[in-house]
């Protein structure tokens, strides 16, 4: 008897504490403002750079995306705070709703998530669990928030698989934005699988079609990561691939901190550079591997200070720092170091490119200790870009200054001269300057002809093949503009 009494005595405590959290659980949804007019104050970078000679493949390890659809733990009720969460400040997106089959649109649960932890005054904690494979609509997570945000993506994250499959009213250019955010952490050991195959094949995309004749024409494809108008960031541990067109990029951003990221797509995949900076400073991006189809990390306008060192990079189209001045527009970048990094099997090296027409600078730039593996051209500033035979001769240009190369060694592709300088009719590049530069090729015989237009430098040491198309000094037309690469 006593023992029947205890178990219903115990059924009714436990009914009672479950009922009692059942209701009284609401979650805004987020909403979309405005682009601001000017980015939020910079302060100082959450992670100090690290270390190391090498650049290793990513320590986190990857989560696979499951094989067939995993059954989801039912949603648990809210703690005492009001919070759907695990402890103070964690937040599971799966008890928001999410279910995590790949099929199941999970947006809204992901929103009222980042809502959640978006207002709690301490640090936060989004978890996306490991073994399940969450879907969400093109979605933009805006700020600012109480406190600092972490994403923790164990599991996989994935759009909707195609144009076909993508909403007519959501943006097609851009998939996952993180807007107006000052301190957020998106990390973890799972997989953001962009589904880019699709896009990639549709008939306005710059690649051969069935019939073997190129194909192209304007059409939106979505960037898989945005991070815009934000500040203090960390990108680290994940794996991404196949997005529909760039991987990362940042758009006004102050202090970010990449590191240990594994970024993949095909070689022949159009538009999807790894990571795309812009009018970003105070960049550093660290121990990363990147292999896609085009630029591994490209540089655009308005950014400086920005390191790059340990990257594996390739195949694909190499590091480059630009394209700038299109439309006869301003372009400026400075101070930017690449440095201990592997370029293999790419169509470029380290690259500079500009158009003609534009105006500004590049300046301050370095290329330190950089291992070519059969690039195409291993060392190339082009500031004749154009991507159609049609582009007119014009005399303004981006200046391109003091730039340097040193201990860039390795093996290149003979269709190309291993070192390629461009520069502009009206505005040449000036203080070029190369030491410890030997570079063979990767098969057959040594191109000895590196090719020098209008591009002023020295050589500290002797560099292999010879580099004697530099010419000496500072010509009179950039001595007489005293505006020239004004920024």
């Amino acid at each position: 008897m006593s023992f029947v009494f205890l178990f219903l005595s115990t059924q009714a405590r436990w009914h009672h504490h479950h009922a009692k959290h059942k209701h009284g659980h609401h979650h805004k949804v987020s909403e979309i403002s405005a682009p601001p007019d000017g980015a939020p104050e910079p302060s100082t970078p959450l992670v100090p750079e690290p270390s190391g000679p090498v650049a290793p493949e990513p320590s986190s390890p990857v989560a696979p995306e499951p094989t067939s659809p995993f059954a989801p733990e039912p949603s648990m009720p809210p703690d005492h705070d009001g919070n759907a969460s695990d402890s103070i400040g964690v937040f599971d997106v799966r008890k928001f709703g999410a279910v995590g089959d790949g099929v199941t649109d999970d947006t809204e649960a992901f929103k009222m998530a980042w809502d959640s932890a978006c207002q709690v005054n301490n640090s936060a904690v989004i978890h996306v669990p490991y073994g399940f494979s969450f879907m969400i609509q093109s979605t933009i997570f805006t700020g600012p928030c109480q406190g600092e945000l972490v994403l923790q993506v164990d599991g996989t994250l994935m759009p909707p698989d195609g144009p076909e499959q993508w909403p007519k009213n959501n943006s097609k250019r851009q998939w996952l934005v993180f807007y107006r955010i000052n301190g957020m952490s998106l990390q973890g050991g799972g997989l953001i699988d962009g589904r880019g195959q699709k896009w990639w094949d549709l008939p306005c995309k710059p690649h051969k079609g069935m019939n073997r004749t190129a194909l192209s024409g304007p059409c939106d494809s979505p960037i898989a990561i945005r991070f815009f108008m934000s500040s203090n960031l960390t990108v680290q541990g994940l794996k991404i691939k196949d997005s529909p067109q760039f991987h990362f990029r940042f758009d006004g951003c102050q202090n970010v901190h990449v590191e240990s990221l594994h970024i993949t797509a095909p070689a022949l995949s159009p538009n999807t550079d790894g990571i795309h900076i812009e009018n970003t400073n105070n960049v550093g991006i660290y121990n990363s591997v990147i292999s896609n189809g085009d630029d591994c990390i490209s540089i655009g306008s308005g950014c400086f200070d920005v390191d790059i060192k340990n990257l594996t990079c390739g195949p694909g189209h190499g590091i480059s720092i630009g394209s700038l001045g299109n439309h006869n527009s301003r372009a400026c970048v400075t101070n930017v170091t690449v440095r201990d990094s592997v370029i293999k099997v790419s169509d470029n090296g380290v690259r500079i490119k500009t158009w003609q027409g534009g105006s500004g600078a590049v300046s301050g730039i370095t290329f330190s200790n950089i291992h070519m593996e059969s690039v195409r051209n291993p060392i190339i500033i082009d500031q004749f870009y154009c991507l159609s035979k049609n582009c007119d001769n014009q005399t303004s240009a981006v200046y391109v200054s003091d730039i340097t190369y040193e201990s860039i060694k390795g093996t290149y592709d003979i269709r190309s001269p291993p070192v390629h300088f461009g520069c502009s009719d009206s505005v040449p590049c000036t203080n070029i300057t190369l030491s410890d530069v030997e570079l063979l090729p990767a098969q057959g015989d040594l191109v000895l002809d590196p090719f020098c237009w209008n591009a002023y430098g020295e050589l500290e040491t002797l560099t292999i093949p010879p580099v004697s198309c530099l010419m000496e000094g500072i010509p009179r037309s950039i001595l007489d503009n005293k505006d020239m690469g004004y920024c």
